[in-house]
């Protein structure tokens, strides 16, 4: 039985695991999703859209590294802001933190379903995903240590297979195949593919939720943001052209000729015209792609846990969630919590709508942290800060227009899951209030 009476969180994690997790949160989004963005802007709408994505992800990375060397606390933007406004603002941030973090895993679990069943019929893709919900919760249970060290090992294995993949597809590819149909449906279809670009680097802030956890988080967590990203973005230019280039993007969103039906694997789709579906390489690295949705999923599971517990921590969520256990050094109750969650959501079978309300949070994380930076610099100019974000205060204003025009673009093409989002934010804000105001009754009387 575990023991949840401690709070401190066990320091273990140095700069190459920080790589690896910040990485692996995000790498999923190269093998699978970003394609269903073409077929909203084809491939110069979603490249269109993905630079500015892109641009956003550069300015709030070193942005967001600031304020997680500044604040090196498990809870990220939860702290932040915190900080910055107090809690009411704080609650509200931790919240899109967490419904970000928690609802993207029960998307890629139904993935790793899906593909385990290609290999095994027999087996329903629900009952794999909550087999790994169960695996990788308990991981994370176990140990950071044990769990980052796993994370970066998956992690280089889905880098690699990406890189031998552009290797075979690039020689066959033709400027001509990615300009077909190239931008159909005009400036519309490059807001529509908004959800898709951020779906290439969704995640990569997990990296500072696990800042408590570090054994040097004012030098090693800029390491690690720097790093991971400059890793995401070569990867996200090279999987996007090898795989668009080879056939044309319709050959890697639709999978029958009616271009009804489309697939959430652009990868194999792309290499089964080099090397068909019967050779071994193509099976080979079909296998080894699975490693790129394990990394995520299992990193993504890590970074909730902290944010959870975090909020826990303050009593801002029920104060179990808060505790850690003394055996394993880990949140403990808010893996569990978040784990049951998440399989709620999976058995609801809405990855793509999942997928939508967890770039809802993302985006409403970006914002916030934004503002929060602003903020501090202003109210609290002595506070240390061993990193710097650079070009302030164009960086963190970057991050701030693309991330609050994608949010507005979001909300115009995904209009009922936007209220949905919202009325979580707002309920959940409700029982915040009500609950604290009794709390703190109780405590001051």
């Amino acid at each position: 039985m575990l023991n949840t009476k401690e709070t401190s969180l066990k320091k273990s994690l140095k700069p190459f695991a920080l790589w690896g997790l910040g990485v692996g949160y995000v790498i999923s989004g190269m093998y699978f999703g970003w394609n269903l963005g073409l077929e909203k802007g084809g491939t110069y709408g979603l490249a269109i859209a993905t630079f500015f994505i892109m641009l956003m992800y550069i300015c709030f990375s070193f942005s967001y590294a600031e304020l997680a060397c500044s604040i090196p606390k498990a809870g990220g933007v939860f702290d932040y802001a915190g900080a910055a406004f107090g809690k009411h603002f704080g609650f509200v941030a931790g919240l899109a933190q967490v419904i970000e973090f928690v609802f993207a895993p029960p998307a890629i679990s139904f993935a790793i379903g899906a593909y385990f069943n290609a290999f095994f019929p027999s087996i329903p893709p629900t009952i794999i995903a909550v087999i790994a919900y169960l695996i990788f919760t308990g991981l994370n249970i176990y140990g950071v240590k044990a769990a980052a060290n796993f994370e970066t090992l998956v992690t280089v294995f889905a880098v690699a297979e990406l890189l031998l993949f552009c290797g075979l597809t690039l020689p066959h590819t033709r400027v001509s195949n990615f300009s077909l149909n190239a931008f159909p449906n005009g400036w519309g279809g490059v807001l529509a593919a908004i959800p898709f670009a951020i779906w290439f680097f969704l995640g990569i802030e997990g990296v500072a939720n696990v800042a408590e956890e570090t054994i040097n988080p004012q030098r090693d967590i800029s390491k690690g943001f720097g790093w991971a990203l400059f890793t995401l973005v070569v990867l996200c230019i090279l999987v996007f052209y090898s795989a668009s280039a080879v056939g044309g993007w319709e050959a890697i969103v639709y999978t029958d000729s009616s271009k009804t039906t489309t697939s959430d694997s652009p990868l194999p789709l792309a290499l089964k015209f080099i090397t068909g579906e019967n050779s071994l390489m193509y099976h080979l690295l079909i296998t080894v792609g699975l490693f790129g949705l394990v990394a995520s999923f299992h990193g993504l599971i890590l970074a909730a846990g902290r944010s959870t517990y975090e909020m826990g921590k303050a009593g801002h969520l029920p104060l179990v969630f808060g505790k850690i256990s003394s055996r394993f050094k880990t949140p403990a109750i808010a893996l569990i919590g978040n784990m049951i969650v998440g399989i709620i959501a999976l058995l609801t079978g809405k990855t793509a709508q999942i997928i939508t309300i967890s770039v809802f949070g993302a985006l409403t994380l970006y914002i916030i942290a934004m503002l929060s930076l602003f903020r501090l610099r202003k109210t609290s100019p002595l506070l240390e800060r061993p990193f710097k974000v650079p070009f302030y205060p164009w960086f963190p204003r970057i991050a701030l227009v693309i991330a609050s025009c994608s949010m507005l673009a979001m909300l115009i093409y995904n209009a009922l899951l936007g209220l949905l989002y919202f009325a979580i934010l707002l309920t959940g804000y409700i029982l915040f209030r009500v609950f604290r105001k009794s709390t703190d009754h109780e405590h001051s009387s």
